[in-house]
């Protein structure tokens, strides 16, 4: 059994790791198919293009679970506080969350693959400035630059590859790309790591311009004729978005003691700004509600955000993910400040959890065909709880006891559940929405990332900040599993049969 569901799973269970794109088959299906409209490209012009999304793709990629790692030793370098590295994580992700959206509209309207090359041009100029960056001021607004540009180059490449390839010949298509992305995600720590201690933590940064030279000359002698649809953007809603979720950003990361506070010396004129712009912050979110109804092209249709089923299966992928972006801030700094890790061994010890998760979806995507999705959707977030407890209890223990197992647990807890999310996701709403939800749905885990390192941040200012953090990611994590067992999870079939939800 064929369903739209099922399509979907197959081009999310490759994944190695959640950061990366939970389910692009959504993007590539809405797009409509070359032979049907007279511009099928020859095979081998198609895997050229294909070759090119790749590569523009790893690099976001790379970055995302590259730099992490790289954190620690960034931070010593400029003697930063965590407030301020985590800005160099959240000016990224600000950027692409309000913006990811926006740029597949650009894409539909400028071309594909135009857009794709510039992209991958302003990424690789971004990353550079990265890389020189003199200060964490300007290294943090190199990175705005650069999740700008990678809200550009990630739908414009799904979008180029559905736009190549001929419905018939999209499986194959998207399978190459999901396995990259899991290789590419997968060794992001390690690759970050051991950059990192053998030439300097720029040199994460450096990999960027290379990668977007190549897809750029691969493009500009294979992409096809694009084709252009007529789109408006919704850009207030963008701006709205933007600001109100980093008024709320910067909120959270002031939750720990913060040296620029204490120099103030103005507790009661701190809580008070403090006070006024996280009330700023959730306006914004109220005005952005409200403005999303009425203008004439929503970033995220009110049909949508009516839609109980997917309103609610968004609510519980940001409650985990951000459980997992917490552990993801805090863990590095604990294996290279605490245990004296050197950077490629801290990046070595995220290997249970992405290979977990590479190798096991397969697994249980089967599994969640007879038993139902419902049933995964609560064990893989109570799973990654008790994952994130025993780190916690397990601070002081053996690496081994105390970080390298439960990361093999957390692995194995979202290989039960990424491939019955984002298929019950996909299987909330219409086909033609399928392209929308999947934009929707991933930046929904972008914003969990955004507001997760922020609250690590924050935490991490304490003197038991790891230990409450991995706290505060257990609990959201059962906030989503609580969530996903009152939903009406609709009807899944996710590796060829039928799963009751």
């Amino acid at each position: 059994m064929t369903t739209p569901a099922n399509q979907s799973w197959r081009a999310c269970h490759h994944e190695a790791q959640p950061f990366v794109e939970q389910c692009g088959r959504g993007v590539i299906d809405a797009e409509p198919c070359p032979r049907e409209l007279g511009r099928e490209a020859r095979p081998r012009r198609r895997r050229m293009v294909l070759a090119a999304c790749v590569i523009a793709s790893s690099m976001a990629f790379i970055d995302a679970t590259a730099l992490p790692v790289a954190l620690p030793r960034l931070r010593a370098d400029f003697g930063a506080d965590l407030a301020s590295v985590q800005w160099v994580l959240n000016g990224y992700m600000l950027a692409l969350a309000s913006l990811t959206l926006i740029g597949g509209a650009l894409a539909d309207v400028y071309g594909k693959a135009r857009m794709l090359g510039l992209g991958c041009v302003l990424f690789g100029l971004a990353s550079a400035a990265c890389a020189l960056a003199p200060s964490p001021a300007w290294l943090i607004a190199a990175r705005v630059a650069q999740g700008a540009a990678a809200a550009i180059v990630t739908p414009a490449s799904l979008a180029l590859i559905g736009a190549t390839y001929p419905r018939a010949e999209r499986n194959r298509a998207i399978g190459v790309w999901a396995a990259a992305s899991a290789l590419t995600t997968a060794g992001g720590p390690v690759l970050g790591g051991w950059l990192t201690e053998t030439f300097g933590w720029p040199s994460v940064f450096w990999i960027n311009p290379l990668l977007a030279l190549v897809a750029v000359g691969i493009l500009l002698v294979f992409a096809p004729k694009d084709g252009r649809i007529q789109r408006q953007f919704d850009v207030i809603g963008a701006a709205i978005l933007a600001s109100a979720l980093g008024a709320l950003a910067w909120t959270l990361s002031q939750i720990g003691p913060s040296e620029a506070w204490a120099a103030a010396g103005a507790s009661a004129r701190t809580t008070m700004a403090l006070t006024i712009v996280a009330g700023l912050g959730i306006v914004g979110l109220a005005v952005y509600a409200i403005w999303e109804r009425g203008s004439a092209h929503p970033m995220t249709p009110p049909r949508l955000v009516d839609n109980r089923a997917f309103l609610g299966l968004n609510v519980a992928t940001l409650m985990v993910y951000t459980g997992i972006s917490i552990m993801f801030f805090l863990l590095p700094f604990d294996l290279v400040d605490r245990r004296a890790l050197s950077s490629t061994d801290a990046g070595l010890a995220f290997l249970p959890f992405t290979l977990g998760v590479g190798l096991l979806s397969n697994v249980f995507g089967g599994l969640a065909d007879k038993i139902g999705a419902r049933t995964m959707l609560i064990a893989g977030p109570a799973g990654a709880a008790l994952a994130y407890v025993w780190m916690a209890l397990g601070q002081k223990e053996a690496l081994m006891l105390g970080v390298i197992v439960p990361m093999a647990l957390l692995g194995l807890s979202f290989a039960v559940l990424v491939a019955p999310l984002t298929a019950s996701v996909m299987s909330s709403v219409d086909q033609t929405d399928e392209g929308l939800a999947s934009g929707v749905n991933n930046a929904a885990s972008r914003i969990a990332q955004l507001v997760g390192a922020a609250l690590a941040a924050g935490v991490a200012s304490f003197e038991s900040g790891y230990k409450v953090g991995l706290v505060v990611a257990a609990a959201t994590s059962i906030c989503g599993a609580i969530i996903a067992a009152t939903t009406p999870t609709p009807a899944v079939a996710i590796a060829g049969g039928s799963g009751e939800a």
